[in-house]
């Protein structure tokens, strides 16, 4: 059983906004960060989360992407344009437009990613993300 269920169908996740899937991207992307943060540190909770932020913020995430590009299908790089191109109306206080921009397309893609129920391919990309911030 699933512990969130998710049930559209990946012709209903093509029709929503690339918003919507950076939506729930930020907040799959944060829970990933926040679990690998709590099973690898004996950290106090103020800490872990001073060491997520280095990780969520929409630089952190720009470069991330950057990372990623060479390892996307053409189906993941158009969900990355759409993410990019969307028409956003709010800009992080901390983030310029570019980055901005950049971290709702890395967004985009760990939302649609994980809404059409591709969760080897978003863990293929997690755990390769994970591996280069390790290096």
């Amino acid at each position: 059983m699933e512990l969130i269920e998710r049930k559209r169908e990946i012709e209903e996740v093509n029709m929503l906004s690339p918003l919507v899937w950076a939506y729930i991207g930020d907040a799959i992307f944060e829970t990933f960060v926040r679990v690998n943060l709590v099973n690898h540190s004996n950290a106090k909770p103020h800490k872990l989360h001073i060491a997520s932020i280095q990780f969520v913020k929409a630089k952190a995430q720009a470069e991330l992407l950057e990372k990623l590009q060479t390892q996307l299908t053409e189906k993941e790089q158009e969900i990355v344009r759409r993410g990019r191109n969307v028409q956003n109306h709010h800009v992080a206080k901390n983030a310029n437009v570019a980055d901005y921009a950049k971290s709702t397309a890395f967004e985009s893609l760990i939302g649609y990613l994980y809404l059409t129920k591709q969760d080897e391919r978003l863990k293929e990309i997690l755990t390769f993300l994970l591996n280069q911030e390790k290096k």
